[in-house]
């Protein structure tokens, strides 16, 4: 059987997602680092792997993978347990229905934060832009209350366990301090938040500081 590569620019969430669900799914995947910063992603040897030219992408064999949810289920799947990505039809809709939250609204939300803040600057792109700032924490405002509600009383999103709806949502605060992400007033979120880091393999894909 050959052995699951993952094609990943570390710091990304997008990245930090996926090598965490293979952690947490007991997946021992070989790690391949896709430079951003030198546009390795527009590179022929790998538009051969995602002819989008984005990164995570997911190899095994023959077989190749892009897209972050579908290989957050596809790592899951590997789980002994199953309980990242439950079999149960009810109980895996309702963490797909948090994948597709943080795909149409979270990740997106998040993303301005990083971009703004982060991004611009590593890139020399010049100052933040103040209207898209102000629009992301207008949204941010209504996001966090509906994830701050969903966790109040339980562990995880959807319940007592870790989910992909808790890694792929999760991650997406990594950078929370760095490009100060507005969500310290939900205290639900932060209180999940510290018991994510705070997990192994959160710890194992920490950014570097």
């Amino acid at each position: 059987m050959s052995k699951i590569k993952l094609h990943v620019f570390p710091p990304s969430p997008n990245a930090r997602m996926v090598l965490i669900a293979a952690a947490e799914a007991g997946v021992d995947a070989e790690i391949c680092g896709v430079d951003l910063f030198t546009q390795q992603q527009k590179s022929a040897s790998f538009l051969a792997l995602n002819p989008n030219g984005l990164m995570p992408a997911l190899e095994e064999g023959d077989f190749v993978l892009w897209e972050s949810t579908a290989i957050l289920q596809y790592l899951a799947s590997h789980q002994r347990e199953r309980t990242l990505w439950p079999e149960d039809a009810k109980a895996q809709a309702d963490v797909s229905r948090w994948l597709c939250w943080r795909l149409a609204h979270w990740g997106p939300t998040c993303g301005i934060f990083t971009f703004q803040r982060m991004v611009k600057q590593l890139m020399g792109m010049g100052e933040p832009d103040a209207a898209a700032v102000a629009a992301g924490e207008e949204t941010i405002a209504k996001l966090g209350r509906i994830l701050d509600d969903q966790l109040r009383g339980k562990s995880f999103i959807t319940g007592d366990r870790i989910t992909l709806a808790d890694i792929a949502i999760g991650a997406w605060l990594t950078y929370r301090d760095q490009a100060a992400i507005p969500v310290d007033s939900f205290s639900e979120i932060m209180r999940w938040r510290e018991s994510l880091e705070a997990r192994d393999a959160w710890m194992r894909y920490a950014p570097e500081t």
